[in-house]
């Protein structure tokens, strides 16, 4: 098999012990590696009032890792356009493209990112996803010649044509990405029921656009490379327990490895690990093997992974592993 494009999905993960500042300095690491090692782009998601996520003011961290890195692509995955004017995003994506031609991704979702309570503190009208195909024509137009609001054009903007990607964990997201004729990508590193039937509808919805002529299907995958199948079986037990305490555990509630491992045998521990359903975790040669083997499974064009070490160090090896395994100088 052809060694298959690949990006990062970078979640900014504030680990624990760690300040924001640390986390951050972390995703500009990460983008170096992934520079340097071949991966085609890094993306971070737009998530609010989570305190181990640092990436909530997604163009503002772009535009530092942009200015820390010089050939990779960078962008949103994604940008959640109901919290926000379509006019704004166009301004900030603009902004990133005037000083980095070439090299600015904006995907968009329409969930809020975050909780009830928190979308009434950022002002958010609960309506607003129902306008989301609405004003993602109208964000489009303004990136292109042309705005669709008489009078009013992005500056900076207008004519940078920031390629639009419309990202998702349902069917909704599929169909629109196929009218559209945008990439799509399925967030299948925490959603992965719908998988197959998304990209389905997608390939069969899909009708080419001025940004795109064939459909290109990018699919979340979560991956654990290490230099020993124990390392990265035990990475990975660290991160299940890190993902029950950020889902499952009230805030200030301590709880040990022990009664962890006990709620990860349950039931609802279950639930936890489906998220988590779709993941290479190995050595090398069985990453490759599963990402391989996941590429066909997601009819996926593209993959974007989402290195899930607990440490910044086993991130940093996961990414060069991967990129080994996965040939990616030589792509």
């Amino acid at each position: 098999m052809t060694s298959i494009p690949l990006s990062i999905l970078d979640l900014a993960i504030i680990s624990a012990g760690e300040t924001v500042g640390e986390g951050l300095a972390a995703c500009v690491r990460t983008a170096q590696a992934a520079e340097a090692a071949g991966y085609r782009r890094v993306w971070y998601a737009e998530h609010h009032n989570m305190d181990a996520i640092a990436s909530s003011a997604t163009s503002v961290l772009i535009a530092h890792v942009a200015a820390n890195t010089s050939t990779i692509r960078l962008g949103s995955g994604g940008i959640m356009l109901p919290n926000h004017s379509p006019l704004v995003i166009a301004e900030q994506f603009g902004t990133l493209a005037a000083l980095h031609p070439g090299r600015i991704d904006l995907g968009l979702g329409r969930a809020p990112g975050t909780d009830q309570r928190t979308m009434a503190a950022m002002r958010r009208d609960p309506r607003a996803s129902e306008s989301f195909p609405q004003d993602v024509l109208e964000l489009q137009g303004y990136l292109s010649d042309e705005s669709r609001i008489a009078g009013v054009n992005a500056t900076p903007g207008r004519g940078t044509h920031v390629p639009l990607y419309i990202l998702g964990s349902s069917l909704f997201g599929a169909e629109l990405a196929g009218l559209l004729g945008l990439p799509f990508g399925f967030a299948s590193h925490f959603a992965p029921d719908l998988l197959q039937q998304a990209v389905a509808i997608y390939r069969d919805r899909f009708t080419p656009s001025a940004q795109l002529d064939q459909p290109w299907v990018l699919a979340g995958v979560n991956v654990i490379a290490a230099d020993t199948e124990a390392d990265a079986r035990r990475q990975l037990l660290i991160t299940r327990r890190a993902r029950l305490r950020r889902f499952i555990v009230r805030p200030g509630v301590e709880v040990s490895d022990a009664e962890c491992d006990r709620i990860l045998a349950s039931p609802q521990g279950a639930q936890i690990d489906h998220m988590m359903k779709h993941q290479a975790v190995g050595t090398p040669g069985a990453v490759r093997e599963q990402l391989e083997a996941f590429a066909v499974f997601a009819q996926a064009d593209e993959l974007m992974v989402c290195h899930q070490a607990p440490s910044i160090e086993g991130r940093l090896r996961s990414v060069e592993l991967t990129a080994e395994a996965m040939q990616l100088a030589t792509v």
